[in-house]
């Protein structure tokens, strides 16, 4: 049976497209970066984290089997999570204006048996935003909960004018990498 370490409306939906339908599990990860940790272990060791305390949760369901995944943008070394208020997307959004940045996700597969996991990383580059587009977006509320305080699936869209990779990917779960994993433990043709 298949687990996801997440409650996203995102992933499941994204899972839900390539035929799955997990069970949400709530998992409780600090997502907080170590000092000197570099940006792409960051992500992985928080995406394992969550399927690890996934698997605690499910570790009496025989066959259990727990997707963890984290998303984040990084612009240089600096990771973007998600903001603590709109000044704070604000400021987010300022900073990625006009300029290329990396959004990471990594996924973990967790079992009783074992455990693989799998990278994405993306390019995007935004147009400059004018303050009046903004304000409108920050109004929105859509950066809620999201890393580096935008949605790609949504009004966001309108800042992107380059995209190298996956947009899944961008979107919190890259649907190519997981139907691998996910093929590897027999769960997808």
């Amino acid at each position: 049976m298949l687990f996801l370490a997440s409650q996203s409306p995102r992933r499941r939906a994204l899972l839900a497209q390539i035929g799955l339908d997990p069970s949400p599990l709530d998992v409780d990860v600090p997502e907080q970066r170590q000092t000197g940790e570099p940006a792409l272990d960051y992500v992985s060791r928080v995406a394992r984290e969550k399927a690890g305390a996934g698997l605690l949760q499910v570790a009496a369901v025989p066959g259990a089997l727990v997707l963890g995944a984290d998303t984040e943008v990084i612009l240089g070394d600096e990771v973007f999570g998600k903001p603590a208020d709109a000044a704070d997307a604000g400021r987010m959004l300022r900073r990625l204006s006009g300029r290329s940045h990396r959004v990471a996700t990594v996924v973990w597969l967790l079992s009783a048996g074992g455990e693989h996991s799998a990278c994405c990383v993306s390019e995007v580059r935004f147009s400059q935003i004018g303050e009046a587009e903004l304000a409108a977006y920050l109004e929105s509320g859509e950066w809620q909960g999201k890393a580096g305080a935008y949605a790609i699936q949504g009004r966001a869209a309108t800042f992107i004018e380059y995209l190298s990779g996956s947009y899944s990917g961008v979107m919190g779960l890259p649907l190519h990498e997981t139907a691998r994993l996910l093929r590897q433990a027999g769960l997808l043709p």
